[in-house]
């Protein structure tokens, strides 16, 4: 009788311990995604905050382009109250949407694609574009890992319990895969 007790006693132990480790490699894992989606949002931010300044600039060459301005403006908009991957992908979709057109207006008007200023910007731009798609991969590369171990064995027992459910991955739009066409 003594040796069950004991017996039931490492067993409850081993169950214990293997639910307090799942746990906190769940809370581990879960901070790395949120601070992986924090990225992105930084980098959205900061594309935001360019995006004013790219505008003005375009402004002052082509004041008579305004619809594609404005939509900037307002995509812009969108993104910044966007909640979630699924609604910030969208946003973020519009917003590229909306810049390619005020860069398609900005093709039509050669003294400013010579402005240093606009160089500048566009620059920052591009370069924040790259952040953007480096923060995303690190998101759904943290996510990947996140959704394997909560599926995972003996993990799988313990996560919904705890309160872990799957992340959403940030996908592409929907025209991504298609080339989009410049033409000068």
């Amino acid at each position: 009788m003594n040796k069950a007790v004991w017996i039931i006693i490492a067993i409850v132990g081993a169950l214990l311990v293997s639910a307090i480790f799942s746990y906190n490699t769940l809370v581990s894992i879960n901070e790395n995604v949120n601070g992986k989606w924090s990225q992105i949002e930084n980098q959205l931010q900061r594309r935001a905050d360019l995006i004013p300044n790219l505008v003005n600039t375009v402004k002052g060459y082509a004041a008579h382009e305004q619809q594609a301005i404005q939509a900037v403006a307002d995509a812009r908009a969108k993104l910044a109250g966007a909640q979630g991957p699924v609604g910030k992908a969208q946003a973020n979709s519009e917003l590229n949407s909306a810049l390619s057109r005020l860069l398609v207006v900005a093709e039509n008007y050669p003294n400013l694609k010579a402005d240093k200023n606009f160089r500048a910007l566009m620059d920052e731009l591009s370069g924040t574009e790259n952040r953007i798609a480096v923060a995303r991969k690190d998101y759904n590369d943290a996510v990947q890992g996140y959704n394997v171990k909560i599926r995972s064995f003996p993990t799988s027992l313990f996560a919904g319990m705890m309160g872990f459910g799957p992340k959403e991955y940030f996908k592409a739009e929907e025209g991504a895969k298609q080339v989009p066409q410049v033409k000068f």
